[in-house]
């Protein structure tokens, strides 16, 4: 095909270019239901929004005017959160998910205004819950995470943000102070009409069950992290038993 359409001075373009246009310039979401959510951060508006083009659903947890006084929806503290069973929900130690989306609401009450944005269909950085639990088991014989992923058949880092940024725009976000400590965030969600103008770092916690993991994002995926080198690691660890965050 690559020599035909040399031939005859054609484009050529993959079925990856053309969702990325299409995710990009055509607007796939809807929003659907909006509510007052009472929770032990104070009071948000969550927002719930479908994609037009798969089952997947999300959720925005509002706090205060993002139009702003200015009404432009300038300078916004945001956290695009992905789903995480395990940890967002059972408390496992094996990842950072729980504590940085509970760091993330806690800093956004405490600003007054922001978005926490929890993006379904992102468990296991884009993988799914099974196949997440199949990197676990190989984590726990001795391969780190992002091995885990790749012998799976799958990136280190499938997730896609493009759903996410379509739905901050329709929030009436315009600029943005990201809380994160993964910088392929910042390349995500720059564009669609959006700019996101500074980092807002994470804390992180380190423990026995992370502290491989953690190290791994750091060392392998460029994670943004702080402080691991003082951590005592943990002796008789197999690998690593982190999460797939």
């Amino acid at each position: 095909l690559r020599i035909f359409a040399d031939e005859h001075g054609l484009a050529m373009i993959s079925i990856a270019d053309l969702i990325y246009y299409r995710r990009k310039h055509e607007k796939l979401i809807e929003r659907v239901a909006e509510a007052r959510i009472p929770t032990s951060y104070g009071q948000f508006r969550a927002v719930g929004y479908a994609s037009v083009y798969d089952d997947v659903e999300h959720v925005a947890l509002v706090r205060g005017d993002i139009a702003g006084p200015l009404n432009d929806g300038q300078d916004v503290l945001v956290r695009v959160h992905s789903e995480c069973l395990t940890g967002d929900v059972f408390g496992s130690l094996r990842c950072d998910c729980g504590p940085q989306l509970d760091a993330a609401m806690a800093l956004v009450a405490a600003e007054g205004r922001g978005v926490v944005l929890y993006m379904r269909g992102h468990e296991g950085r884009g993988i799914g819950l099974m196949h997440k639990l199949q990197a676990y088991q190989l984590q726990d014989s001795g391969v780190d995470t992002v091995d885990a992923n790749l012998q799976l058949g799958f990136a280190a880092d499938a997730r896609d943000y493009g759903i996410g940024a379509q739905i901050l725009v329709d929030l009436g976000v315009r600029s943005m102070r990201l809380l994160t400590n993964n910088p392929a965030k910042r390349v995500g969600l720059d564009g669609y009409g959006l700019e996101i103008v500074d980092r807002v770092p994470l804390p992180v916690r380190a423990t026995a069950e992370n502290i491989h993991y953690l190290r791994t994002k750091r060392d392998r995926m460029g994670h943004e992290l702080s402080g691991l080198e003082d951590y005592d690691d943990a002796v008789g660890l197999p690998g690593d038993l982190g999460g797939a965050r």
